[in-house]
Parts: structure tokens; C-alpha cells; sequence
């Protein structure tokens, strides 16, 4: 009689964990997806700041004649 009962109680024991492992793989995976978006907007960023770099270099030279 016991002994059905702690196998009943080991296995959603067990359940437990795997759900907590899912959510905790769901949580990793979200901060991923908003760390590689960050990541993308960071490079975009730099992106534009070389872009505006290169145009006051290219300019540069042209004021300087003036």
C-alpha cells in the first residue's frame, strides 16, 4: 500500500522538475532573443557612427581648402 504511493509521489516529483527545467529553458531562450536583439541595435548603432565618420573624413580635406 505504501509502496504504490511513493512511486506515485516520486514520479510527479519528477514532473515537477521537468516542468520547472522547460520554464527555466523558456526564460534562458527569451533573455537570449532580447540579448541578440540588443546586440543587433548596438552594431547598428555602430554602423552609423562609422557611416558619419567616414563622411567627415571624405569632408575634411574639401574644408580645408576653403
Amino acid at each position: 500500500m505504501i509502496r504504490p504511493f511513493i512511486l506515485a509521489l516520486s514520479a510527479l516529483v519528477l514532473m515537477g522538475c521537468g516542468a520547472e527545467t522547460a520554464t527555466t529553458a523558456a526564460t534562458v531562450g527569451a533573455a537570449k532573443k532580447l540579448e541578440l536583439e540588443q546586440a543587433k541595435q548596438t552594431m547598428e548603432q555602430a554602423k552609423q557612427k562609422v557611416g558619419e565618420s567616414m563622411q567627415q573624413m571624405q569632408q575634411a580635406p574639401a574644408r580645408a581648402a576653403d
